[in-house]
């Protein structure tokens, strides 16, 4: 009996380190391969918009108080231009909603960054069609403003608040300084440099092999201390991605000393602080790959666009007034103070979670149409975080392993919105009382939009798909019958093929349903 309670509590501490090890693993992989290119000028920009840009040139657009004609479109266009995963957008909303911009158009704006940008609706169609990419666009845009008007609507008492508040926070003119709007601007550009995977920057310019016979050798110990499965989404640690976790630790525990009292004073702390920062992005746009005669160091055409846009940060940030500069950094720290913590935490327990999916879930679970099988997808979306992209052919995976294309889209339409990294950051910034009600509404609107996008697959029109239901809900149909049509209506149509509403009526009169030809 010793034995076999022995044996039970050694399988329950293995079960348990394994979940940590994902935890870990999951965190590693994060910190080294998204956090620096994507999330560190996210927080910069984030802190310039504080405190560099007057709060008449962000309500103009974005205000309660413009035309939600206006607003609403303004905030769904900002966020189509920028392909940042949904943790580096939250710095962003931050800063927007910080300098005045209304609940409901800086909701949209949160919403639709990472859903429906343009990188993001030109992968879903070349990995998964047309179709998807259209079906995306169009829901995101019209939830993504329902959303935020609904939030707008909800909350007006406290968005009339906060509007007073900035007001007394920012009572500036609408003018942007020259040297503002050029920090502003290369920090823009030194986002999109990092993250946008196009030629010429992903194109290799130069290389140069470093004799380190060890470089291999602690490549297979990464391997080996943070094994990762494709299938799950996890990416393990490369040998430069422990290098960029070392850099992010030295940036860590140089910041606090450099950056708490930069109001009063700089010092040689914040020098080495935003040094560190600078050859950190310098180092994470490089390539290093082990090779059997060292390390080869590969020069990009993102190494080169990161530095000159770093360049032009600097030549412009040293044109601010030093008020001005301090104000900047003292901002962008208070961001990362805010919402970096919450991140990590979010991370470790995704990669906790994600021990415990199983994809052999997947097509029993949302393998049709249902609204259980959508509102499992966009639980899968939760605690299936991926970066920026990355989703989409986790979506391919998905869709191979048997879920239903409407489910899929609820999926696509939640992950990147409800991650639960991004939930707790949302929350450190408006409350939880309005970052519940943002998740729930994406989740209805998630889960509305993959049953409208299976029935459409599935060839069925809202207005027979409500008949049948009457049909169904009056009894009007024999049991027999009735049974016939439940099936069909849930019946998954593989390779895309689609069964026509006439088709589902003549299946619950005895006929055979045949699907029709049609398109993925």
């Amino acid at each position: 009996m010793r034995v076999i309670l022995k044996v039970s509590q050694g399988k329950d501490m293995e079960f348990v380190l394994q979940l940590i090890k994902g935890g870990a693993g999951s965190l590693a992989s994060y910190l080294a391969a998204h956090v620096l290119l994507c999330l560190l000028p996210a927080f910069f920009i984030a802190g310039a918009m504080a405190a560099l840009i007057p709060k008449a040139s962000i309500t103009r657009w974005l205000g309660r108080h413009a035309p939600a004609y206006i607003s609403y479109p303004a905030a769904a266009l900002a966020g189509s231009l920028i392909a940042v995963c949904s943790c580096t957008i939250v710095p962003l909303f931050a800063g927007i909603y910080r300098k005045g911009a209304g609940i409901g158009p800086a909701m949209t704006f949160l919403f639709f960054a990472p859903a429906g940008n343009v990188m993001a609706l030109a992968y879903t169609g070349s990995i998964l069609g047309a179709e998807f990419a259209i079906a995306r666009l169009l829901l995101c845009l019209l939830f993504g403003i329902g959303i935020g008007l609904l939030m707008a609507a909800i909350f007006w008492n406290d968005d009339r608040k906060h509007d007073e508040q900035s007001d007394a926070l920012f009572a500036e003119t609408a003018t942007v300084s020259g040297p503002a709007l050029g920090v502003l601007l290369s920090l823009v550009g030194l986002l999109i440099a990092g993250t946008l995977k196009l030629w010429p920057l992903t194109a290799d310019l130069a290389g140069l092999e470093v004799p380190l016979e060890w470089a291999q050798g602690w490549q297979d110990t990464l391997t080996r201390w943070v094994p990762f499965d494709a299938a799950k989404g996890e990416e393990g640690v490369s040998l430069q991605g422990s290098v960029l976790i070392v850099l992010l630790l030295l940036i860590a525990a140089t910041a606090k000393r450099g950056l708490d009292n930069i109001i009063e004073t700089t010092n040689l702390w914040t020098s080495i602080t935003l040094g560190l920062a600078a050859a950190t992005l310098l180092v994470a746009a490089l390539r290093l790959t082990p090779s059997e005669g060292g390390l080869l160091i590969t020069l990009t055409g993102r190494a080169v666009a990161v530095a000159a846009s770093l360049g032009s940060v600097w030549y412009f940030a040293t044109r601010l007034p030093v008020d001005d500069c301090r104000s900047w950094l003292w901002e962008a720290w208070r961001f990362v103070k805010q919402i970096f913590a919450l991140l990590l935490i979010g991370v470790f327990v995704v990669g906790v979670v994600r021990q415990l999916i199983q994809p052999e879930w997947i097509e029993s679970l949302a393998g049709s149409n249902t609204v259980l099988a959508n509102v499992v997808a966009v639980g899968f979306g939760v605690f299936m975080y991926f970066p920026t992209l990355v989703e989409v052919p986790v979506a391919r995976m998905f869709l191979d392993l048997g879920m239903h294309p409407g489910p899929l889209l609820a999926y696509l339409m939640a992950d990147p919105e409800l991650s639960l990294q991004s939930m707790l950051m949302v929350a450190a910034v408006i409350g939880r009382q309005k970052t519940a009600a943002y998740v729930g509404l994406v989740a209805l609107f998630s889960v509305c939009a993959g049953l409208l996008y299976g029935a459409w697959i599935d060839g069925l029109g809202w207005l027979p798909l409500s008949l049948v239901s009457a049909e169904l809900a009056d009894g009007r149909l024999p049991a027999q019958q009735a049974d016939r049509l439940r099936s069909a209506l849930v019946d998954r149509q593989h390779d895309g093929h689609r069964v026509h509403a006439r088709e589902m009526f003549d299946a619950a009169g005895g006929a055979d349903p045949a699907p029709a030809a049609g398109c993925a």
